[in-house]
C-alpha cells in the first residue's frame, strides 16, 4: 500500500500551505481554510473528474464531504475543498498514482497539521 503524508505546516488568511513527500521530494499543497479536509487517513482513487475533463486523484470517504481532488491552483480560492498542487505537480502525481492503481496497490493520504512548541498552526 502507498500511503502519501500531507503535513500542514502554516495558515495565512484562508490560505493553509502544507507539504507532500513524493518520489523523494516535497511538493507544496495548499487549501482553503474555510473547508479544511479533517485530520485523518483516507483511500485516494484517480478517476475522470467531469468538471476538469481529466484524470485526477479523488480523495475519499471524507465524512460529509464528496468531490475532493488534487488538482492546480495558486489561491485559497481556487478550492472548495481540494487540495492545490501546482501543474507540472497535478500532472506527476496524477500519472504516479494511476499508475499504482493499474497495479491494484492501494493509495491512501494522511493528512496532519504540523504541531510546534505543543501548538497546532492549522488547527
Amino acid at each position: 500500500m502507498a500511503t502519501i503524508l500531507l503535513t500542514r505546516i502554516s495558515r495565512e488568511g484562508k490560505a493553509v500551505r502544507g507539504k507532500m513527500r513524493v518520489n523523494g521530494r516535497d511538493i507544496a499543497t495548499l487549501e482553503n481554510a474555510d473547508y479544511i479536509i479533517p485530520v485523518g487517513t483516507y483511500p485516494v482513487s484517480v478517476t475522470f473528474s467531469p468538471r476538469f475533463k481529466r484524470m485526477l486523484p479523488l480523495v475519499m470517504q471524507v465524512p460529509g464531504r464528496s468531490g475532493i481532488r488534487f488538482h492546480r491552483g495558486t489561491k485559497p480560492e481556487h478550492s472548495k475543498g481540494c487540495i492545490l498542487v501546482s501543474a507540472a505537480n497535478e500532472q506527476e502525481l496524477t500519472a504516479k498514482w494511476l499508475a499504482l492503481q493499474a497495479s491494484n496497490e492501494p493509495i491512501k493520504i494522511t493528512i496532519e497539521n504540523e504541531k510546534r512548541n505543543n501548538r497546532t498552526p492549522c488547527g
